[in-house]
């Protein structure tokens, strides 16, 4: 849906009312599951629509960045302010949402924090009809995407496994999963606020490659760090999070006409789509392989940032030729 619609955007100049109306579906279904918790297969089948309207709505989200004169800060606090609320939401209120009434809780939670963007936002004026077959054709495109996704790897695999990595290597307990975790959420506020300024004052392009080695650094030092240090290893990976979707979404939007914003960052939306079943089957033919050594198939996953980079260094030769 996210290409099609993403087309249909940038031709009609429809960002944000696609924006306001995925929201308001991603609410709208959200807040019916209240009424189907003795109808599992109905409620799946809702919560699938859940998820679609979300990511559809996340795409033009990005999109109506190209209205803010200061982009990267825009993005980085964006960042900073989902890792705030997450903390705050599992510190003070994860404890008092029970099921059913969860559903309508976050709904509601959901709507109010995203009523300032749908009320105070200007839709975006850039408008161009975009063919797909040309945007296909767009090697330096393509290979930005694939650099795009070979981080997004190791950075979704790094979200759904990290807990069982600190159970299995460390043999941690809940609270001090936790500790990492929240460690994490301090560095994805720290590092979304510094990668969001200095989006502003250094090209994109040249600030986005720094992810490469943030996340060949924290695999490697996930692989030596002992038990008693593991901390620094959650606010690195916290870091190296915000740094991505920090600089993602302004580098795709700097890089090409603003006018095919939706369908570029349609296709940005797609790489963490992709990620998170590819990762996730990466990781457990790594572990396979090894004999399930968690440390070593952790490790391993450096083969994608550095095949990453190479990707990214092609796009540097298509700029100049």
């Amino acid at each position: 849906m996210a290409l099609y619609l993403g087309k249909l955007a940038d031709s009609m100049g429809l960002r944000k009312h696609f924006f306001v109306v995925f929201s308001l579906l991603t609410a709208t279904a959200g807040a019916s599951l209240t009424f189907l918790t003795k109808m599992p297969q109905e409620a799946l089948l809702v919560y699938s629509f859940m998820a679609v309207f979300h990511q559809q709505a996340l795409v033009f989200y990005n999109a109506m960045l190209i209205s803010f004169t200061n982009m990267g800060l825009a993005s980085g606090i964006g960042v900073a302010s989902g890792y705030i609320g997450s903390a705050l939401t599992l510190l003070f209120l994860a404890r008092l949402m029970k099921i059913p009434d969860v559903f309508l809780q976050a709904s509601l939670l959901f709507t109010i924090l995203a009523l300032p963007a749908i009320t105070l936002l200007r839709n975006p004026i850039h408008r161009q009809k975009v063919k797909l077959k040309e945007v296909f054709k767009d090697k330096k495109f393509l290979f930005m995407i694939l650099s795009i996704l070979s981080l997004t790897e190791v950075a979704n695999t790094l979200i759904a496994m990290m807990g069982v990595y600190l159970r299995k290597v460390y043999g941690l307990e809940d609270t001090h999963i936790y500790k990492v975790i929240g460690l994490s959420a301090l560095g994805g506020v720290i590092g979304g606020v510094i990668f969001g300024r200095l989006s502003d004052k250094v090209s994109t392009y040249k600030l986005f490659p720094v992810g490469f080695a943030l996340w060949t650094g924290f695999l490697i030092t996930l692989y030596f760090v002992p038990k008693h240090a593991i901390l620094l290893v959650g606010l690195l990976a916290g870091v190296s999070l915000a740094h991505l979707w920090t600089t993602s979404r302004v580098l795709i939007i700097e890089s090409f006409p603003k006018t095919q914003t939706s369908v570029r960052l349609s296709f940005l939306s797609l790489t963490e789509r992709i990620a998170s079943t590819t990762g996730l089957l990466a990781w457990s033919l790594l572990l396979y392989i090894t004999g399930d050594n968690y440390r070593l198939s952790a490790l391993l996953m450096v083969i994608f940032p550095i095949t990453g980079w190479i990707l990214f260094r092609k796009t540097a030769s298509l700029t100049k030729n």
